[in-house]
């Protein structure tokens, strides 16, 4: 069996107007009913550890219901916490969105050493949305940045301005351009539109509406 760590922000609070924030519900609920529907087993670590913040549950979306009502939620509320975590156990892991991780994921030293140590062991690594800001400043061992060069998408700029995520006000910075200025090649679809990236071993998918694709992409790597 195969087993993917998600890895969640804990930090309920978002840019200089301390909006809310957590990881967006769909965004776990998705991927996590895509991975457990094909047998694939799913661990939750959050940087502090326990219940981590959500926003955004949707009860007439019937994943998210469904997943709030399951077992996989409540391990979810008794997450690990980061520091205890064997990053070597899990054959992938991913990083589902929500603006808190752009707040404690961003420069966190063990996100970014567990990002290394994932991409050198060759094992997948799978964000969405907002998620990519957590590959940010990830250092290889061979000095170069883990982005340079890669074929990356997130949440837009474009689909920033809609959602009228201000910058300063809501969001830190604007994860597009910091994709880019860190060498990331990166493409989109229109607003809102499902649209995955799949480079070597890395997949990452621009909204929520791309969260399952991302698992489903996750998976064909695995099956290789």
């Amino acid at each position: 069996m195969k087993h993917i760590l998600f890895i969640v922000t804990s930090s309920n609070k978002t840019g200089t107007g301390q909006h809310a924030a957590g990881y967006e519900f769909s965004e776990i609920a998705d991927p996590y009913c895509a991975f457990i529907n094909k047998g694939i087993a799913v661990d939750f670590a959050s940087i502090s550890g326990g219940k981590p913040p959500y926003v955004g549950y949707d009860p007439k979306e019937k994943t998210s219901k469904m997943f709030m009502e399951s077992t996989g939620f409540k391990r979810l509320n008794c997450s690990h916490a980061l520091s205890a975590v064997d990053i070597t156990a899990y054959d992938g892991i991913f990083f589902p969105g929500g603006l808190g991780l752009m707040t404690d994921m961003v420069d966190h030293p063990l996100v970014k050493k567990y990002i290394k140590i994932t991409y050198e062991h060759n094992k997948l690594i799978g964000a969405v949305c907002h998620g990519p800001a957590a590959l940010l400043h990830v250092v290889l061992t061979n000095g170069e940045n883990f982005l340079s060069g890669k074929k990356i998408n997130s949440f837009t700029q474009a689909e920033e301005k809609l959602e009228q995520h201000t910058l300063g006000e809501v969001i830190p910075f604007m994860l597009e351009k910091e994709l880019i200025d860190q060498g990331a090649i990166f493409s989109h679809a229109d607003p809102f539109e499902p649209f995955v990236v799949v480079d070597g071993n890395i997949v990452t998918g621009q909204n929520p509406a791309s969260a399952t694709l991302v698992a489903v992409k996750m998976m064909e790597l695995l099956s290789k």
